[in-house]
């Protein structure tokens, strides 16, 4: 494999953490005297950090919420995910095997999340999946979060590779603005989030249908820069 390092988005790419995420969000609606939000459509709201996730829910019925009520459900949430995290979540199908393969391929390998840092630590280690990564950026390591490429160049560091040497595997627009705006091949999977909108409108290099296909690619794809 001619790629150096190999970035992986988390939530939707290596882990179905939506019934967590939504878990969460529907205690955190209870709280404050809402009805719940079916699964599928939370999904929708997910992929660009939990303040988002919370906007979202608490604007479900159409009313904007206003600022208090916003501070007061982003509390509330995170309480309430401190119990619900890796409760229900799951490997997606292959991501542990594509997982060896690219480690056995001997890229580096790096998370690069939009999800929190308390909570992020916790899900690699009880899925068994943490010793994979030399390095993780979560969506506070950085000023700023995906789709802004700042996250994706901060791993870039992290492992010494150039971004050009790198490949990125995610499932979602902002998993795709980041990298292209990085200068990094990027992969989307179609089992992911996506924000309800479909993956075959991703501007990514190919669409593969899970992290064993993805090694089977990179196996055979060029870096935007040689490494020779």
């Amino acid at each position: 494999m001619q790629f150096t390092a190999i970035l992986f988005d988390l939530d939707g790419t290596i882990l179905d953490t939506i019934p967590d995420l939504a878990d969460s969000a529907n205690a955190m609606r209870q709280d404050m005297g809402l009805p719940p939000i079916a699964e599928d459509i939370l999904a929708t709201y997910v992929g660009q950090g939990f303040e988002h996730l919370v906007i979202r829910a608490l604007s479900h019925e159409g009313q904007p919420a206003d600022v208090q009520t916003v501070m007061r459900g982003m509390a509330r949430y995170r309480d309430h995910y401190r119990a619900f995290n890796g409760r229900r979540a799951r490997l997606f199908p292959e991501a542990l095997e594509g997982l060896q393969a690219f480690r056995d391929s001997g890229a580096k390998l790096a998370v690069v999340t939009n999800k929190l840092t308390e909570f992020t630590g916790p899900l690699l280690e009880q899925y068994g999946i943490a010793h994979f990564f030399d390095a993780v950026v979560c969506g506070d390591t950085c000023e700023r979060r995906k789709p802004d490429p700042m996250p994706v160049q901060h791993a870039c560091r992290l492992l010494d590779v150039k971004p050009g040497e790198a490949l990125f595997i995610g499932d979602s627009i902002n998993d795709a603005e980041a990298a292209n705006a990085a200068g990094v091949r990027v992969l989307a999977l179609p089992y992911g989030y996506n924000e309800g909108r479909p993956v075959q409108t991703l501007p990514v290099d190919a669409i593969v249908d899970s992290l064993v296909s993805a090694a089977q690619w990179a196996a055979d794809a060029t870096p935007l820069t040689e490494n020779a």
